[in-house]
């Protein structure tokens, strides 16, 4: 799937929850690989400041980003929005400190990001691929979220908001699930008995019985209600038959499930890169939100740096064993650096090399201190590329291999004895004239031991 951006420049207006600042918000279409960038236009800094995890500098009640000067609060809503339509590249410039809360959704920045005409450009989107159970728990607010293995991107919220009127809700979102209809129009809330130290703390400036539900988790008193609607200015507030203080019914009976479940999105995609995985988030909050995103963007830099490693089923069954090997290639012990051949194509073979303490290098390579010398890798690629080569060419037994030279060698961690290397080997160029040219990789479990590029000719055998 490619990445997207959009063709046509937009802007909407609204203001700040938190901060009740007006603010206009523009979004711009981005060159394929920009990523997600923030500017701010109403001071000098015209640092870009990227949607990413590392630049989190606050959660409460909302996510905060800021590099330099450039600082912009309440990101999730729009985020989410940004994320649902696969958009991966767009510049999003406010005259503001804070992203307008709009209706309290995310279906204005939608509504906003679909007129704009959605598109694909020329690169590939990279996924995050949830491979193994990822898990984080918070021990002071009991938040846990866990994502497992799923081909798509899925989401479930369970909360229990120990309220007579909400108590415990859940709220799905799977791949085939509309966000624009099931997601996108739920709208943020907050307790009716945080209300009066949010505003004391000058956190809801903006906040309105229009744009955030109000639920109460108790009766409430005259004298109470009274007094929130002397600070909303608004007129005699009562709380109706589902705990709400306002004007409006809920959008879902699972409303706040469902807004929790947009606060996770929005939150999780400033891991940079679109997941593939189920995402369980058990009592989920910002906090949590960011430091499950902080672990999943670590794993990220451990699958790219290990983007293209094989994988190896010790248990299968290679396509070449070590007689077979042996038949194709004149090495022997103890000069024979491969055990098996476990895949090969047209341009593509992946080997096994099992280092045993008795190899005949340990004997001086070091006594007591036995490490698997980096040229002995490069003759482990070298001979498993012969293979490809010598496949390649469709005469097994009619070929050998020489190589000429080999680029840009590395040696990147150590191999010892009882190390498993996964040799993989795959054609830079078309064979033309017996010269193949091979990219060559070694790995030890998820480490790269060494790599290289090695130029080959094929010949015939003589006889």
């Amino acid at each position: 799937m490619k990445r997207k951006t959009i063709k046509n420049t937009a802007t909407l207006s609204g203001v700040g929850l938190h901060t009740g600042a007006s603010v206009n918000v523009t979004f711009k279409g981005a060159d394929a690989g920009t990523g997600i960038k923030f500017y701010r236009s109403d001071i000098e800094d015209d640092t870009a400041l990227f949607a990413d995890v590392s630049n989190v500098i606050a959660t409460n009640r909302g996510t905060t980003l800021r590099k330099g000067e450039v600082e912009v609060a309440t990101v999730e809503h729009l985020l989410s929005a940004v994320h649902s339509l696969g958009i991966d590249d767009l510049h999003i410039t406010l005259d503001g400190p804070e992203v307008p809360i709009m209706d309290g959704s995310a279906i204005m920045f939608y509504d906003t990001l679909v007129a704009s005409e959605v598109i694909d450009t020329d690169k590939d989107r990279e996924y995050l691929v949830i491979n193994e159970i990822i898990t984080y728990k918070d021990g002071e607010t009991g938040a846990e979220l866990i994502a497992l293995p799923s081909d798509f991107f899925e989401i479930t919220t369970l909360v229990d908001f120990n309220s007579d009127y909400l108590g415990q809700q859940y709220a799905d979102f799977g791949f085939d699930d509309s966000f624009e209809k099931d997601i996108a129009p739920a709208r943020t809330f907050a307790f009716l008995h945080e209300l009066e130290l949010l505003f004391d703390q000058g956190l809801i400036k903006g906040g309105d019985l229009d744009n955030a539900v109000i639920i109460a988790n108790e009766k409430t008193s005259t004298e109470k209600l009274a007094s929130l609607s002397s600070k909303l200015g608004k007129g005699a507030l009562k709380v109706d038959e589902a705990g709400v203080l306002n004007t409006s019914k809920l959008r879902y009976s699972n409303e706040p499930a469902r807004h929790k479940l947009l606060d996770v999105i929005g939150d999780l995609s400033l891991v940079g890169h679109p997941i593939k995985g189920r995402i369980v988030a058990t009592k989920p909050g910002h906090k949590a939100n960011i430091e499950f995103a902080k672990i999943l963007k670590k794993h990220w830099q451990a699958q790219r740096k290990l983007k293209g490693r094989p994988s190896y089923d010790p248990t299968a069954t290679p396509v070449f064993n070590t007689e077979q090997v042996q038949a194709m290639l004149p090495h022997r012990y103890p000069f024979l650096m491969i055990d098996k051949i476990m895949s090969c194509t047209d341009e593509l073979i992946i080997g096994v090399k099992n280092v045993t303490a008795n190899e005949a290098c340990f004997q001086g390579h070091f006594p007591g201190n036995a490490v698997f010398p980096g040229v002995l890798q490069m003759e482990a690629l070298a001979q498993t590329g012969g293979i490809l080569a010598i496949n390649s060419m469709g005469a097994e037994e009619e070929w050998d291999t020489y190589f000429l030279k080999m680029d840009n060698v590395k040696f990147k961690s150590k191999v010892v004895p009882g190390d498993t290397i996964i040799l993989k080997m795959e054609l830079m160029s078309p064979i033309r004239r017996g010269i193949v040219q091979m990219k060559g990789t070694t790995y030890v479990g998820d480490k790269i031991a060494s790599e290289g590029e090695l130029t080959a000719q094929v010949v015939k055998r003589s006889k």
